[in-house]
């Protein structure tokens, strides 16, 4: 029996019912689980069953998995899960993961371990559908532009307050990473176009860097419209899956001191292709031991 899909909201997001994620899949249900992901960018399992173990196992139905971080260390042992742990880190800006290097993640799984009494969501945006919804001036423009995507915090960023969290942010910059992307993605599956921009986008090629932030203002304005987002209340034992080629999220921090911890699994993905048909390119630094490049998308 295929799986049931139920939507969330009209743009993104779809819940998944009749999958057994801790058996052997059928061919026929990872497909679904991939043209589920491809329509609604985002899908949840609520009740499931899976440690660290599990996850990276059901991670890999849709590739190969990079490992925790090119430069935060993995958790528990691990080779693939990154703790995303409020005690170190709060990912509380709009961004797409890891998308400093050349080929980013083309999926990410997250799972909730400690969840909170309240808040603490994940909201995915439906960078696809903020690029359709961009005046036909804008999307022009932003067809023709790349943008340099870096892991450095020389940009507007809360300081962090605690010592964990200051150690966290210096051993996630302690390697400097940086990629030029399109700042329109071409998806590799559906051929859909999405701005391909979010937290780690510092600069347009050729634009100084004020004409930079506001052009990259307006484009992120069109991704955050309250009608491309699902805002994700996480319950224990639930899986989420989100197409990272064509989404952004954000970590509600809303929660006061309550702990809060999803552990994350990511998938190795492409190197990114714009309108014209150019790759992206690396900078700066070398994250070939944080992920193999998919070649043929898959």
């Amino acid at each position: 029996m295929p799986p049931s899909i139920r939507k969330l909201t009209g743009r993104i997001g779809a819940v998944v019912e009749g999958v057994d994620l801790t058996a052997p899949p059928e061919p026929s249900t990872v497909t679904a689980l991939r043209d589920a992901l491809n329509e609604h960018k985002a899908i949840v399992f609520d009740d499931v069953n899976l440690d660290n173990a599990g996850q990276e196992r059901v991670a890999g139905w849709f590739g190969d998995l990079t490992t925790a971080h090119p430069n935060v260390p993995a958790a528990d042992g691990t080779t693939h899960v990154l703790a995303v742990d409020s005690e170190t880190s709060k990912a509380n800006e709009w961004h797409t993961d890891v998308s400093f290097v050349v080929n980013p993640p083309q999926a990410t799984t997250l799972r909730s371990v400690v969840t909170t009494p309240y808040g603490g969501e994940t909201l995915i945006a439906n960078a696809a559908a903020a690029y359709r919804d961009l005046p036909e001036p804008l999307r022009a423009l932003a067809d023709s532009l790349c943008v340099v995507h870096t892991n450095r915090y020389d940009y507007a960023r809360p300081s962090a307050t605690t010592s964990q969290r200051q150690e966290y942010d210096r051993i996630f910059v302690s390697t400097p990473y940086e990629a030029e992307h399109p700042v329109v993605r071409v998806h590799p599956l559906t051929g859909e176009r999405g701005l391909f921009i979010g937290g780690f986008a510092k600069r347009i090629t050729g634009l100084s860097s004020s004409v930079s932030a506001e052009l990259l203002r307006i484009f992120q304005s069109y991704v955050t419209r309250p009608e491309n987002i699902l805002r994700w209340n996480w319950a224990p034992n639930q899986l989420l899956i989100f197409d990272n080629r064509i989404t952004q999220h954000y970590g509600a921090d809303n929660y006061d001191d309550h702990p809060r911890r999803l552990n994350r699994v990511t998938i190795a993905g492409d190197v990114p292709v714009g309108v014209d048909g150019r790759r992206s390119e690396q900078l700066v630094g070398d994250a070939s031991h944080y992920s193999s490049v998919l070649e043929v998308a898959a």
